[in-house]
């Protein structure tokens, strides 16, 4: 550390009151308050400008509050201050994982590892992005680099285990699970993640029942170590809640809602690609993306946080209702219009050819009254898949824990996420008024061009032959969705009708999803 971030840093932290106010900006920030978060770090990096955090809390607010830019020259203030604080550029690498700027987090790890070849952790963090970024034989080098300074680190023995998968040797990926599992490690994430991807392995290998052994243990471990419970009472106070919105509204208010956006003006057409999770929602973005008039994002934070969340902020005690939705004036709506517009594009960053934008993220479905009050002309789009090759599928994943897909922890929770969501989109299909289109999986898989084709020409444009190669244009991308090794491949057809593998595991939830495997076509 330089010398003067060292005397900046015992400068402040020799003043209580400016100590105070860090604390204050912190609280803010944390809470989701980001313009008197920046206010308030705008001014301590003014007068502390060499201290590090203080500028990677800066780049944090100041993505909050949509200033990617400044965020950007925060961030690289940050990697300055930091040369050799391998945990604090690692840090700053993650947050330009965020601000989508990819080849500024890979030199971000590059550099803590740098700065500690020693650190497992900078290590195995640069190793993920590079996997990320289909450069497996890099990860791979970081990887057997990390064993050899640390021959014993679960995590790094582990990560070995999940490349061996990626590359396909699930023989020896079996192996090494087993043995470390064996092992006892005392690491939380290492006890669940190795047994959920053993689960994964044996699937790939032709052993359903031993594979949902172990998936089970895995989401044991989960289930005991995080705050499930607290996520899952957040979860069915949302789906109250949002049950009750569904219920009042009707196709005169979504008719109204047409009317009062007539005036409104959009930089391009908008589609949102919604859908259940695992619905194929990923490899229909990559197809149209693969469009050179379209702009596809995956999974962007845009809508959720700009619109949902300044709707309902978390400490309201109401929630989004329909009132508060018909309240909203034609000002307030231009303002979270433009907000979205601006945190989705990042500040102009556009295909120079591009007329539509196609926001896929399957959880917003559920949100779909909200988008139709934004952008009532928006195009939906809802893949569809094999209810029960859905909830499989979701159980499937190891993800971070979030109210959002904390049922994921067991089949019934996973069938119940499903009947959800479907609830959602099965009403807005009945009341109308918008214009929105279905698309089957299964028809992707067998006439990727047909299928393609129709939902291309549904958001107004027609097919081009480059979209037929997506997993080309694939390759070349940072994808966030759980699928993005799957969608740097041709389409197959090899997941269809995965459930039969698992028909007696999922034979308690069968009642559940009949109704709606009726509904949609898959009885």
């Amino acid at each position: 550390m330089a010398s003067s971030s060292i005397g900046d840093l015992a400068k402040i932290q020799a003043e209580p009151r400016e100590i105070a106010r860090w604390q204050k900006a912190q609280q803010h920030l944390l809470a989701g308050r980001h313009a008197p978060a920046l206010q308030s770090y705008r001014e301590l990096a003014n007068r502390f400008p060499g201290v590090a955090q203080l500028w990677l809390e800066l780049a944090m607010s100041a993505m909050g509050d949509i200033e990617f830019p400044l965020a950007h020259e925060a961030l690289q203030r940050c990697l300055e201050l930091a040369a050799t604080d391998a945990p604090m550029l690692v840090l700053a690498g993650e947050q330009y994982q965020r601000l989508q700027r990819f080849d500024d987090a890979r030199k971000a790890f590059e550099l803590a590892v740098a700065a500690d070849p020693n650190f497992t952790h900078a290590q195995l963090t640069l190793a993920a992005h590079l996997e990320r970024m289909r450069r497996v034989d890099d990860a791979w080098g970081c990887v057997e680099e990390a064993l050899k300074r640390a021959p014993n680190a679960a995590a790094a023995i582990y990560f070995r285990a999940f490349l061996l998968h990626r590359r396909g040797q699930n023989v020896e990926a079996e192996t090494a699970l087993r043995e470390l599992i064996k092992s006892a490690p005392q690491d939380l994430g290492v006890k669940s993640s190795s047994r959920h991807l053993l689960g994964v392995v044996l699937d790939e290998l032709g052993k359903p029942a031993e594979a949902m052994h172990w998936l089970g243990e895995a989401k044991a471990l989960v289930r005991h170590t995080a705050n499930a419970v607290a996520l899952q009472k957040i979860y069915d106070q949302t789906d109250r809640r949002r049950r009750v919105l569904m219920a009042e509204l009707n196709r005169a208010t979504i008719d109204r809602w047409r009317q009062d956006g007539r005036a409104d003006t959009h930089p391009y057409r908008l589609a949102f690609l919604g859908g259940h999770p695992r619905s194929g929602t990923t490899l229909v973005e990559q197809i149209l993306g693969a469009h050179p008039a379209i702009m596809a994002f995956d999974e962007p934070e845009a809508f959720m946080r700009e619109v949902v969340t300044a709707l309902t902020p978390s400490d309201s005690a109401r929630g989004l209702t329909l009132d508060g939705l018909n309240a909203l004036s034609a000002a307030q709506r231009q303002n979270l219009r433009h907000r979205y517009w601006k945190s989705l594009l990042r500040d102009g960053n556009a295909t120079p050819d591009a007329q539509v934008v196609v926001d896929k993220n399957p959880s917003p479905t559920s949100s779909l009254p909200v988008w139709l009050r934004m952008f009532p002309d928006v195009k939906v789009i809802i893949p569809l898949r094999d209810p029960r090759d859905v909830v499989l599928s979701c159980y499937f994943q190891n993800l971070t824990l979030t109210a959002g897909n904390v049922n994921f922890l067991s089949l019934q929770g996973a069938a119940q996420h499903f009947a959800d969501l479907m609830d959602v989109w099965l009403r807005m299909k009945a009341i109308g008024g918008f214009d929105w289109i279905e698309t089957r999986y299964e028809s992707v898989v067998e006439n990727l061009e047909a299928e393609g084709r129709r939902v291309t020409e549904f958001t107004g444009l027609p097919w081009h032959a480059q979209q037929a190669k997506f997993y080309e244009s694939a390759k070349t991308k940072f994808v966030f969705a759980p699928t993005y090794h799957d969608v740097t491949k041709p389409a197959h057809k090899r997941a269809i009708g995965r459930w039969e593998k698992y028909a007696e595991q999922l034979a308690p939830v069968m009642e559940k999803l009949r109704p709606y495997c009726e509904a949609l076509g898959y009885s």
